[in-house]
């Protein structure tokens, strides 16, 4: 299927959408969206949705960068500088904005709802929250006074029904911080956490084709700085992290994995985003670890350097069609005494976004705290292997499947 682009006044484009995405079930709630009227007076932002969905569905988030919808949807030259020309990000403001008024409006109903999250342009795919029903009204003025006993047993009763669920929620909710509270406490402390996300250098350039550079390649004359990436799931992370710190009114500091000197990450809680191979700074910390990260030739996955019983040598994930991921999620001490070190380490950079997602989940951190806390409250160092399914290029349900305690 082909969709005519808009070409602001150019020869017009057509969009050639994947069979992958045209068999999707989502693509239904695409089109659904882009036939609403709140994008019946843009055409723009209807290719716009259509590229990116596209891209989403058919797992291709490499293409859903701002300088492939530049061109792809604006008819911008091939390499032409996104810092001068904003004209995609001024289209994903938009965009956005029109999702959020139709899931709020028209499609209120709708029972997966579609965001682009802030800071890249692939959209997510997710289950919208039910309604919490409310309680039915009471007109007590019509109840007879004849009745007034039943009345008041009525309204106490109600009353008893709220109080019981608030109290509910509240020790729920109270149990769920706790875990938080518990795992993350030495780093919500007085900025004490210094977050190290992955910056991969690459040899090449965006013409001629980039790969990631080699660790033992001591020539600079090829590696080019301004080809320095962060994956969407790092970044997705980060965003994640932050909301949490908030959320406790906590900050940490955050540094690209280049830039980090040791002399400051000892003094700090380190918490790692990214891969061994994307994230210099962690080949330190990985040569003592139980599972470690491979790369190969059409081959990567998590060593088990000491299995248990039962447990495989390696978790390998496929690699086309994309639909499962593993991460490793570590917490290890730190390299002074009283410091912690946390590490999201997935195989792709969704595995990551898994990784760091469960970590965030109170039911998650608790059955963390089941296998690792010591009675006393104490939580021993371990090393957990986590797996995540995918789908649409994003993960969708995460689940733990081993866990070293030391």
């Amino acid at each position: 299927m082909k969709y005519a682009l808009t070409s602001m006044g150019r020869t017009p484009l057509v969009l050639q959408v994947s069979e992958t995405a045209l068999r999707h079930p989502h693509w239904v709630l695409v089109e659904r969206v882009a036939a609403s009227r709140y994008f019946q007076s843009s055409a723009k932002l209807r290719d716009f949705l259509f590229y990116v969905s596209d891209c989403a569905l058919r797992n291709a988030p490499e293409e859903a960068t701002e300088q492939h919808v530049g061109i792809r949807v604006f008819q911008r030259p091939p390499g032409y500088n996104c810092a001068e020309d904003n004209i995609v990000r001024t289209h994903a403001r938009s965009l956005r904005q029109k999702l959020a008024e139709y899931f709020q409006n028209e499609g209120s109903q709708e029972k997966t709802i579609i965001e682009i999250p802030k800071g890249h342009y692939l959209p997510v795919f997710h289950s919208a929250i039910p309604a919490v029903p409310m309680l039915p009204a009471i007109d007590a003025t019509k109840i007879e006074s004849s009745n007034s006993k039943l009345k008041w047993l009525v309204i106490a009763l109600l009353l008893g029904v709220c109080f019981a669920v608030a109290g509910w929620w509240h020790v729920d909710r109270a149990e769920r911080d706790s875990a938080i509270d518990r795992f993350w406490a030495p780093f919500f402390a007085n900025n004490s956490s210094l977050v190290i996300y992955s910056n991969p250098l690459f040899v090449g350039n965006a013409t001629d084709g980039l790969r990631y550079a080699p660790p033992s390649d001591d020539s600079t004359a090829n590696l080019t700085g301004n080809y320095s990436y962060t994956g969407v799931g790092e970044v997705v992370s980060v965003y994640d992290l932050s909301r949490l710190f908030a959320s406790y009114h906590a900050t940490f500091t955050l540094k690209r994995s280049l830039l980090v000197t040791w002399d400051e990450a000892k003094l700090k809680n380190l918490i790692f985003i990214g891969a061994t191979q994307q994230n210099p700074a962690l080949r330190v910390i990985s040569a003592t670890m139980d599972f470690t990260t491979t790369w190969g030739t059409g081959f990567s996955g998590i060593v088990n350097h000491h299995p248990k019983p039962g447990e495989p040598l390696i978790y390998s994930r496929p690699d086309n069609p994309l639909t499962r991921d593993y991460a490793i999620l570590a917490l290890l001490p730190g390299f002074q005494p009283g410091r912690k070190l946390l590490l999201f380490s997935g195989l792709t950079t969704m595995g990551t976004q898994a990784a760091v997602d469960f970590a965030c989940r109170p039911e998650d951190v608790e059955q963390l705290l089941r296998l690792a806390a010591h009675p006393d409250g104490t939580i021993h160092p371990f090393e957990a292997v986590i797996e995540t399914t995918i789908g649409g290029g994003v993960p969708i349900q995460t689940r733990l499947v081993t866990i070293h305690v030391h």
